[in-house]
């Protein structure tokens, strides 16, 4: 079997696209890890991280000239590969390209280094919306072509890989309070709130992130100030874990299921790579 022939991993157990690393396209940018970032032991937190992608990613479309003419876009899912922790007083390096494209959406990768050796990579599935109707828009051909030169992915398509689990089989409910500085521009809760959670129930588990660890969340519907948001927890042991795709059948994942009421608002899911 040559490589070309290899099953490649899809769904949660994708294989993420290596940086095209010498390249003029992909976005190279250094700032240091502050105090606001890291936890108390000083690594860097998931929602921090999740803040750099985000603000890279403005930096990138100012810097490309399509700040005016494609301002707003929503995340609709961010796949983080936490491989080595990055911790306080180290300089971060990140470098952002397009790893496919359709007309109205893109996926970007974003890889974080630290200069002693720690390592994010990430892939997140961003919707360009339209200012007046809040709906996905179609993205500029010139915008589109400037994506274009760092993958041959041109027919993207968007396909869940998570369900939201039951409340009546939840290992354990958790209420998340939303505070007025989790809002945003969109007047609902930011991407990177939704990562808090991630922390808050990965703190009980510090060796999940001493070694390889994916986490995945897909946003189903806005969480808004004023909504009673409960998490749901569910833990699945390895040998009954072939729902989530062959290759995680030997591994636990842990789901965290987003609700308002009855209402799915996210699901994230979380297990060692």
């Amino acid at each position: 079997m040559t490589t070309s022939d290899k099953p490649t991993a899809t769904g949660l157990a994708k294989v993420l696209m290596p940086v095209p690393d010498p390249n003029p396209d992909v976005f190279d940018r250094e700032w240091p890890l502050r105090v606001g970032d890291i936890d108390r032991v000083g690594r860097l937190r998931l929602d921090a991280a999740c803040r750099h992608i985000q603000d890279i990613g403005q930096d990138q479309l100012r810097e490309m000239g399509h700040e005016e003419t494609h301002p707003l876009w929503i995340v609709r899912r961010t796949m983080v590969d936490l491989i080595r922790p990055i911790e306080f007083q180290d300089m971060l390096r990140l470098r952002r390209w397009c790893s496919g494209t359709s007309n109205r959406w893109c996926e970007m990768r974003v890889r974080i280094d630290g200069r002693a050796g720690g390592l994010i990579e990430s892939e997140a599935f961003w919707i360009n919306i339209n200012r007046e109707t809040q709906g996905p828009a179609r993205i500029a051909d010139d915008f589109m072509a400037d994506l274009q030169r760092t993958t041959d992915v041109n027919r993207l398509r968007w396909k869940s890989y998570l369900t939201a689990g039951a409340r009546e089989s939840a290992d354990e409910i958790r209420d998340f309070p939303i505070r007025v500085s989790d809002i945003d521009l969109f007047d609902h809760v930011n991407n990177s709130v939704y990562w808090k959670v991630v922390e808050e129930f990965l703190a009980p588990f510090p060796e999940l992130l001493e070694a390889p660890l994916r986490v995945t969340i897909e946003h189903d519907a806005p969480v808004a100030f004023g909504d009673k948001l409960e998490i749901l927890l569910h833990v699945y042991r390895p040998g009954s874990t072939d729902k989530f795709g062959e290759e995680l059948s030997d591994r636990p994942v842990r789901t965290l299921t987003y609700v308002v009421g009855d209402e799915v608002k996210a699901v994230a899911s979380i297990f060692p790579l």
